[in-house]
């Protein structure tokens, strides 16, 4: 615990020596945790390889899929599903964890005491696993069209609003996840109910299009769903503006809940 707290420390009194500003800090701090996550094979397992296993395993069961009847071939079906997944499992549930831990090892807390603003703090504790994820999904963009047969996206600023919006409600949904766990072992289970809904009901296991009437609707309002929309239609096209307009206004919806309830629900300090 005390490597942990010296690593982050250290890190950042060492970029703090020379004029120090906000992105000066931010950057101190990543440094910092990216050489946690370096250490921890658990988490680096989680990040880098989950996303791709999910995504070759998924492969059969997509192929049994009525696809055509909702214009989308395996393609466009499974690469942005593991685009998905790099969001869930490379970022959201490796972030929790690193919450968790930071939190348990009073890191935050000692951190709070320094330069550091309390947004800081939390951005760049997630900035080595953003980062990764941002790779990992350029990575599956580049090669995974050609292995997949659907090209490159042919509306890419789709792709990178629902990354975006992705992005930040992983973020905040992993921040405020964090405060269900009391340890780094809990935290495992604390990211399950998220998940699981974001898997089963965002698009990513089972395509929308396929679900009938008002569930359908319901399930396209679910935190990541407007996300994997934005980003599949970046291959496909999307459908109507209207369409898109409020795939867009639900996610930027719920990524100011999710920024709300970190400022409202965050903890910084154990529960002793």
């Amino acid at each position: 615990m005390q490597d942990v707290s010296d690593t982050v420390r250290t890190t950042v009194r060492t970029g703090a020596q020379a004029p120090v500003g906000a992105t000066a800090r931010l950057l101190s701090l990543g440094r910092a945790e990216l050489t946690l996550l370096g250490r921890n094979k658990s988490a680096l397992y989680t990040s880098l390889f989950i996303p791709f296993v999910m995504g070759f395993a998924m492969k059969r069961v997509v192929a049994d899929m009525p696809l055509d009847s909702v214009g989308l071939t395996v393609g466009t079906m499974l690469l942005p599903a593991t685009l998905g997944y790099v969001l869930l499992f490379g970022i959201y549930s490796t972030l929790t964890g690193a919450y968790v831990a930071r939190r348990e090892e009073l890191v935050l807390k000692r951190l709070r005491t320094g330069e550091l603003r309390d947004g800081e703090i939390l951005a760049g504790t997630a900035l080595p696993s953003v980062l990764l994820g941002v790779a990992q999904c350029v990575i599956l963009v580049a090669l995974g069209g050609a292995l997949l047969d659907v090209g490159f996206p042919t509306s890419p600023h789709f792709l990178i609003a629902g990354l975006a919006l992705g992005l930040v409600v992983v973020v905040g949904f992993a921040a405020v996840s964090s405060r269900l766990a009391k340890s780094t072992e809990a935290a495992q289970m604390a990211v399950l109910p998220f998940m699981m809904v974001s898997l089963m009901g965002s698009g990513m296991v089972v395509p929308l299009g396929v679900v009938p009437g008002v569930l359908g609707d319901v399930l396209g309002l679910l935190p990541m769903s407007p996300a994997m929309e934005l980003i599949r239609a970046g291959w496909t096209g999307g459908g109507s503006a209207k369409e898109m307009v409020g795939h867009l206004l639900t996610g930027l919806a719920w990524s100011g809940i999710a920024l709300f309830a970190v400022q409202r629900w965050f903890r910084w300090e154990p529960r002793r």
